[in-house]
């Protein structure tokens, strides 16, 4: 009985004993399972935008060697296209663009992170005075012909990418898609 005694009292005894637990040399580990109540928590989680994004997001319906026609509006000649607005662009093929007529794109906030470059019916190489005054601006150029420039900005515009245009049409009379065309 004595022997029993001795027994109980040292097993109450030692959770005195115990160390630390940033001394454990090992971690207890548990699994979660989802729980029906859990999963249907999780389905009725709700989501409050504090702002809604505008739903006139740029696009670039068609080009013809007289323009484009951006979210039904018809631009002629060479245009910029900025987050929210199309411009005129003063330019007449790429031998006209300069560092200041790139000055509206590095102007504009939010700033904007590409700027794509239509050529024309073929990718032209710009000039290296140019692209460096945009990287230090911390602007990316990406210089193509006109038809791939178009594609390339609707795809970086539907990504959600801040993203801007300089277009010049092409002299061929080609289009991007037909649905500009069937509108007409």
């Amino acid at each position: 009985m004595a022997a029993a005694f001795a027994l109980r009292t040292l097993c109450r005894a030692r959770p005195a004993l115990r160390y630390p637990p940033v001394q454990l040399s090992w971690t207890p580990r548990r699994g979660h399972r989802l729980s029906p109540a859990d999963d249907e928590l999780y389905q009725r989680t709700r989501i409050s935008l504090l702002q809604r994004e505008s739903p006139h997001a740029m696009y670039i319906e068609s080009y013809s060697s007289r323009g484009f026609m951006v979210n039904g509006n018809r631009v002629l000649g060479p245009c910029a296209l900025l987050p929210h607005s199309v411009v005129q662009w003063n330019v007449g093929s790429h031998l006209d663009i300069t560092e200041e007529s790139f000055s509206l794109f590095w102007m504009l906030e939010p700033r904007i992170e590409i700027v794509v470059v239509g050529t024309g019916d073929r990718t032209e190489r710009l000039e290296s005075q140019v692209l460096q005054a945009m990287r230090r601006r911390g602007i990316a150029v990406e210089v193509q012909d006109t038809p791939n420039a178009c594609a390339t900005f609707n795809f970086l515009c539907h990504e959600g990418r801040v993203t801007g245009a300089a277009l010049i049409p092409p002299p061929g009379g080609t289009s991007l898609t037909s649905v500009g065309q069937t509108a007409e």
